[in-house]
């Protein structure tokens, strides 16, 4: 049985400012002003990953008044990571398993 591992979402996660906005909101629910003082990236460029991020089912959003606040969805991370432990562990399984070269 192959093991694979969602390839988009590691895409996604696999910029560093779209970590770190992860990271922030894994503390916190924040809107993207917080975001903003947080990283010292520009407005523009938080919002265009922000709308990545939410594409990608990692965020939730909330409306409140004029601002929209972000959450984080463990759900998603917790099956990242379970794809990466069973990963992880199929390797521990095949450890001594070598395939001979023709």
């Amino acid at each position: 049985m192959m093991t694979s591992v969602d390839t988009d979402l590691i895409r996604v996660l696999g910029d560093p400012l779209r970590l770190r906005i992860v990271t922030l909101l894994a503390h916190e629910t924040l809107c993207a002003t917080h975001l903003v003082e947080e990283t010292g990236a520009k407005q523009t460029n938080i919002s265009n990953h922000l709308k990545v991020l939410r594409e990608a089912g990692v965020l939730d959003t909330e409306p409140c008044g004029r601002f929209t606040y972000y959450r984080l969805k463990p759900d998603v991370i917790e099956q990242l990571a379970g794809q990466f432990a069973a990963l992880a562990a199929t390797a521990r399984a095949n450890a001594d398993s070598k395939r001979s070269c023709p």
